[in-house]
């Protein structure tokens, strides 16, 4: 078998441990010949503290990897056969702007979702443009396996706009689905497959077990029927009661970041409440990052934490390694992933990135058929499809009125002057990181709109 040389971006990433963990467990199916971590200069100490335990963990384990970190992004990318992306361009502070400024005028602040999910998108795409560049010149036959978020956004810039088509792009969430789905149904998760349709962050699914049963009606049940336990999958969304009559109607289930959509005013209350009493979730995963990395200094630590797991997003390493491996070894193992659409959802565009089930080969992903969909559901995706194309088209070109245009497609923020103060507000603040906006932001200021870092 042919070696492989893996280069992760976000070197520095609180979730590092978990996938040098999940390449452990598969060193026999992946045989890793060298491993960079590479970070930007801010992410440098932890960079270190994160590296040092992953050499640890390799040691403990008994393997001869190279493992490397690096501020030198290309000097890591040479040669490189898979590089995956867990980066945070303007680290926790930008989320903290992305949610207090929607806050701040009444409207949700979350890091995916709405404003601060566009603007994400925007300083993420940028980056994208030069690690692109880089990539086909350096290893151009490398796979891209990005979990940055928002990561359809991003994996559609990457293969629409930027033309490289060796990525896929992942997300915890349906692994999470199917771990839920098992418990609930008493059922081995080998022995069940979910379904889905619809788009990153914003995807339904079905649940099938191994005689051809669809099962979808009893795990709603399970979920959010009178006796139900509306059990946790994302540790950073409030877990509010979805209307089951609803879902029952639709007869998909849905993923937890539909509560922002179907429950918006619900949603919104709560939100706002948190900010309020100063919780919004960038401080609170800052404290949750800062106990992390205490435990990573210590120089005994040679695993990965449990404490881990609270920081949100469990298994989207460990994911990640499973597409690795699937891909190296052609193994036909079907996963839900953000990929070309190639007709399999035929009211979008044919060649728009979706998140569908797909076969994960040597050649990529192959999306699957995916379940029918009513009415309200082909609506809302059409809708966030659009808005997702018109964010992505902003983020590469700096287009104000595309910028708008997302704003005003986005169902959680509503339309009119506050919508056009929020992003210009959130233009200035993140000033620093839209270089592509420049000009935009010169005539904003002029109109003495700014942001108060203090």
């Amino acid at each position: 078998m042919k070696s492989i040389k893996l280069v992760t971006l976000g070197g520095g990433s609180s979730y590092t441990p978990e996938l040098v963990e999940g390449m452990i467990l598969r060193h026999q199916q992946l045989p890793i010949r060298e491993w960079w971590f590479v970070d930007v200069e801010a992410g440098a100490e932890k960079q270190k503290i994160v590296v040092d335990l992953a050499r640890r963990m390799v040691r403990k384990a008994g393997l001869d990897w190279k493992i490397e970190e690096t501020l030198d992004r290309r000097a890591a990318l040479k040669r490189a056969d898979f590089v995956t992306s867990q980066f945070r361009v303007g680290q926790l502070q930008a989320r903290y702007i992305d949610e207090t400024i929607p806050f701040s005028h009444g409207l949700l602040g979350q890091e995916t979702n709405g404003a601060g999910g566009i603007f994400k998108a925007f300083r993420t795409i940028e980056v994208y443009k030069d690690i692109v560049a880089d990539m086909k010149e350096l290893c151009p036959d490398a796979w891209l396996i990005n979990f940055t978020n928002p990561a359809g956004m991003v994996t559609e810039a990457i293969i629409n706009e930027l033309q490289w088509n060796r990525v896929i792009g992942l997300c915890n969430i349906p692994i999470g689905q199917k771990k839920t789905a098992a418990q609930l149904l008493n059922l081995p998760e080998a022995s069940i497959q979910t379904n889905h349709v619809g788009l990153n962050h914003f995807h339904f699914h079905e649940v099938w077990d191994q005689t051809g049963q669809n099962r979808t009606g009893e795990v709603m049940e399970a979920l959010y029927g009178e006796s139900g336990e509306n059990r946790e999958v994302v540790k950073n969304i409030t877990n509010l009661d979805f209307s089951l009559p609803f879902l029952q109607s639709i007869g998909l289930l849905p993923c937890d970041y539909h509560r922002y959509y179907f429950l918006e005013k619900e949603m919104l209350a709560d939100a706002l409440d948190q900010y309020r009493q100063g919780k919004v979730r960038a401080q609170v995963v800052q404290e949750v990052e800062e106990e992390l990395f205490e435990l990573y200094r210590d120089s005994n630590l040679d695993h990965k934490p449990k404490q881990l797991e609270q920081r949100g997003g469990a298994y989207y390493s460990d994911v990640a390694c499973q597409l690795i491996c699937a891909i190296y070894n052609d193994s036909k193992e079907i996963m839900t992933v953000s990929t070309v659409n190639r007709g399999v959802i035929p009211y979008l565009p044919e060649d728009c990135v979706v998140e569908v089930s797909s076969v994960i080969t040597a050649q990529g992903a192959l999306p699957l058929v995916c379940p029918k969909t009513p009415m309200v559901v082909r609506g809302y995706l059409q809708q966030m499809k659009q808005m997702e194309l018109a964010t992505v088209g902003a983020a590469m070109t700096g287009d104000y009125a595309l910028a708008l245009q997302a704003f005003a497609l986005n169902p959680l923020i509503p339309n009119g002057e506050l919508a056009e103060r929020v992003l210009q507000e959130l233009l200035v603040a993140h000033e620093a990181y839209l270089p592509q906006f420049k000009s935009v932001i010169d005539q904003i200021k002029k109109k003495g709109i700014g942001y108060d870092r203090g």
